[in-house]
């Protein structure tokens, strides 16, 4: 693989990985998170009641992480697959797989933000994203004629 293919393959995976750390820092924490989401709903539903606003921030939270990690085992089987027109099962499970040591390795250092918590349902609930990541892209590779999502 030259350069050009590499970059071309893997840097938007790298790039990805640096948004997912980046998002498990405090920048993305509750307390940060919660300044606009909590406002936002008051504002579209000014009678909504603060039960209401954690369980939607909760579920915003939630749905960040499964699209963070759909979004990233997409990106991990593009790469994988290079310019194979086919995808074979190995490279469908050797994604999820890296994108499951990724989720490990983000609650890790999570432990390590103040603001933070390291939670096992939080790594369960990004390979549920990476597995319909990895169908989404499968689904469109086989739609395509010519076996690449656009």
């Amino acid at each position: 693989m030259n350069l050009r293919n590499f970059a071309r393959t893997w840097m938007p995976v790298i790039a990805w990985m640096l948004v997912i750390f980046t998002a498990s820092t405090d920048l993305m924490s509750a307390e940060h998170t919660s300044r606009f989401i909590g406002p936002f709903l008051r504002w579209l539903m000014p009678q909504i009641s603060h039960a209401t606003i954690l369980a939607v921030q909760l579920l915003v939270r939630k749905a960040a992480h499964v699209t963070e990690y759909a979004i990233l085992a997409a990106l991990l089987l593009r790469a994988l697959r290079g310019e194979a027109r086919s995808i074979p099962w190995h490279f469908l499970l050797l994604a999820w797989v890296m994108a499951a040591v990724c989720a490990a390795v983000d609650e890790y250092h999570q432990s390590f933000v103040s603001s933070r918590t390291a939670a096992v349902g939080d790594v369960l609930i990004d390979l549920c994203g990476a597995l319909l990541g990895l169908l989404l892209f499968s689904w469109l590779a086989l739609r395509s004629p010519r076996g690449t999502p656009a």
